[in-house]
């Protein structure tokens, strides 16, 4: 999906996983599960395979990567036996508060865009479970189909993401994510309003291992590098009120 010319509005972007639904549905944890167990498929022994999937994320941004450089997999086979066999609906369901949230931002002032490093089909059957199709306007993922796909938090993919969406200003964005690392880097290319959305206490899976949400929080950043943090996504409201429409 490309806006075919520039636009003036600013636009908000949403990441998807863990962040418009909780980490309490233990998405990640399914989504680790089962990647570990693609290793495992390729006659990997159990460490190997849980070393090299860390490896891989850390190094990659998404275990996927490395496996298509370094094991000659095919990225769609990956994603049909990962991501695909997931049980989103007995997972995550419709929450018409996360509806009203996006039906308030004011769309003369702001476009509404997801940005998501999971392939589009996962993408696709998160946001129709929720209820979100229509309110999205655009949506960036991670091509799986292109040769050396880049993801978050690599630079290119936000400049890619703003070139498909038209937008001629990092001035114009604002950006939530679940992880800390994929904000950074969007502030890092400008994006003038960032918030870290962190359920501070729940656990989520990243890279096979298993992590307290918020133990990458620091106390030395200076004012959090201008990130507001925020537990819910009804704090929007609170921390951008200029996009929502007025009561």
């Amino acid at each position: 999906m490309t806006a075919n010319t520039t636009d003036e509005r600013a636009i908000v972007w949403f990441d998807i996983d863990n962040t418009l639904y909780s980490a309490s549905t233990k998405i990640s944890q399914a989504m680790g599960e089962r990647i570990y167990a693609y290793f495992l498929s390729l006659g990997l022994e159990k460490t190997e395979a849980s070393e090299l999937h860390l490896q891989y994320y850390t190094k990659y941004g998404l275990a996927v990567r490395g496996l298509t450089r370094h094991h000659d997999v095919d990225p769609l086979d990956f994603d049909q036996k990962c991501d695909g066999s997931i049980p989103l609906e007995s997972m995550i369901k419709y929450s018409p508060e996360l509806r009203k949230l996006f039906q308030d931002i004011d769309r003369s002032k702001a476009r509404v865009w997801a940005l998501t490093n999971a392939y589009k089909t996962h993408a696709g059957r998160v946001l129709r479970i929720l209820g979100l199709e229509d309110q999205i306007d655009g949506l960036v993922f991670c091509d799986y189909q292109q040769p050396d796909f880049v993801c978050k938090p690599e630079s290119e993919f936000y400049q890619m993401a703003m070139k498909q969406a038209g937008v001629p200003s990092p001035s114009k964005c604002y950006f939530v994510d679940d992880n800390r690392g994929n904000v950074d880097a969007a502030r890092a290319q400008g994006w003038a309003h960032c918030a870290h959305f962190c359920e501070v206490g729940l656990e989520a899976m990243e890279g096979g291992r298993l992590k307290e949400i918020g133990e990458e929080r620091s106390n030395d950043r200076p004012e959090n590098d201008g990130v507001a943090i925020i537990g819910n996504l009804e704090e929007l409201r609170r921390i951008w009120p200029e996009i929502f429409k007025s009561e």
